[in-house]
């Protein structure tokens, strides 16, 4: 079977390897009228002080795309990128895809551990289980 995103993917990236590693795994599944957004999102701290001055967040979420752009250079259909801000990461991608008629929100699990995971949440576990759409997961390129 062949999956083929044939409208809009969202696709979250988390730093610069997590946008490259899901744009390579992603750009064998787009047709010519796909439209990839890639997102990155900037979690504010509700209150509690910011992780980083807000202009280096923003420098590191256009390092972030211009790294996931490379595997899709050669690629049909149409890339965008957008920089979202949210206290809740997961909640804030599925308003994006809401947002742009998102016909899926895709990525590539990250490689962690148990303890990290129970330390900060998993990301993709909680997209699971909180989709409101389509969540595809895609197989990390084997060597």
């Amino acid at each position: 079977m062949t999956l083929t995103f044939d409208g809009t993917v969202v696709v979250p990236a988390a730093d610069p390897d997590d946008g490259e590693r899901t744009a390579t795994a992603l750009a064998a599944h787009l047709g010519e009228s796909s439209t990839v957004i890639l997102v990155n999102v900037i979690e504010k701290g509700g209150g509690s002080i910011d992780k980083a001055p807000m202009e280096r967040r923003k420098e590191y979420a256009d390092e972030i795309f211009e790294r996931a752009r490379e595997p899709l250079v050669d690629a049909p259909g149409t890339v965008e990128t957008a920089t979202l801000f949210g206290t809740d990461v997961v909640g804030t991608i599925f308003e994006a895809a809401d947002d742009r008629d998102a016909d899926a929100v895709v990525f590539t699990a990250r490689k962690s551990n148990r303890l990290a995971e129970l330390l900060t949440g998993d990301v993709a576990r909680k997209m699971v289980k909180r989709a409101a759409i389509p969540v595809v997961a895609l197989p990390l390129e084997q060597n």
